[in-house]
């Protein structure tokens, strides 16, 4: 009786199509790898951009603000009253419904994408949106924010558009994938764009998508539908809109 031998894994002939399997899984790990390490190294590179870019934003309206503080000090000293520079961007809120709206001013209105009471959306200040809100004056609320105003809704509030789907902005990679060939990198240059109405000002503002507001706090005035200067809500509000936003956002 002849003994049977069991053959080495070695002696074993593996298939030709499981090797050229297992070298394109190989190749395609390393590839893999690769494009993983490539990546990682390209973030670390643009999270020092973003950060170098939020310090630099910080230096600019520190020294704005200085300058402004000492402009007014010199007005002061010299007996003058100081005339604070024309507003670049408002912020617009909605405050009245659709019943009994005639057909210019709702068209004004979607134009501006005011399409909810409580949709708020950032506006540049030009002859034309001045004469839109004009028109549009009983059904909104509008005046300038201030930096701290635009980043709290931004960071709180803000969704960006993305193939027409409302996505929050929780990554810098959301705005950067949309806005980057605007050199719009983060949040910060978003708020910054925002901020000093930049010549990007057009995409940025839309790309976010209107800001869904709450109800304010304590409630709209007894005479909502009155101009802000008469005691009711509508119409401009200059500085006081900041106090607004606190109470809505």
């Amino acid at each position: 009786m002849s003994a049977t031998t069991v053959p080495s894994a070695s002696q074993i002939e593996v298939p030709e199509t499981l090797l050229k399997k297992r070298k394109q899984n190989e190749k395609a790990r390393e590839e893999k790898l690769k494009a993983a390490a490539e990546a990682k190294k390209a973030s670390k590179a643009r999270r020092k951009i973003v950060f170098k870019r939020a310090e630099k934003y910080v230096q600019e309206y520190l020294s704005k603000e200085k300058e402004e503080v000492r402009v007014r000090r010199a007005a002061r000293a010299a007996g003058d009253f100081y005339v604070p520079a024309q507003a670049k961007v408002y912020f617009v809120v909605r405050i009245k419904g659709i019943s009994e709206i005639a057909p210019k001013p709702r068209k004004i209105l979607q134009l501006l994408r005011l399409l909810q009471i409580n949709n708020g959306v950032f506006v540049k200040v030009t002859k034309a949106t001045e004469q839109m809100l004009r028109l549009v004056d009983p059904y909104v609320t509008y005046g300038e924010p201030n930096l701290k105003s635009v980043r709290e809704l931004v960071y709180k509030r803000g969704f960006g558009k993305v193939d027409k789907q409302r996505i929050p902005l929780t990554d810098n990679a959301i705005i950067e994938a949309a806005l980057g060939k605007f050199d719009i990198l983060s949040v910060e240059d978003l708020v910054h764009e925002i901020y000093t109405a930049g010549p990007n000002f057009k995409q940025a503002s839309n790309f976010l998508w209107p800001f869904k507001l709450s109800n304010p706090t304590g409630g709209w005035r007894t005479r909502k539908f009155k101009h802000f200067i008469e005691g009711g809500d509508h119409g401009n509000r200059e500085g006081n809109i900041n106090k607004l936003i606190r109470q809505m956002n």
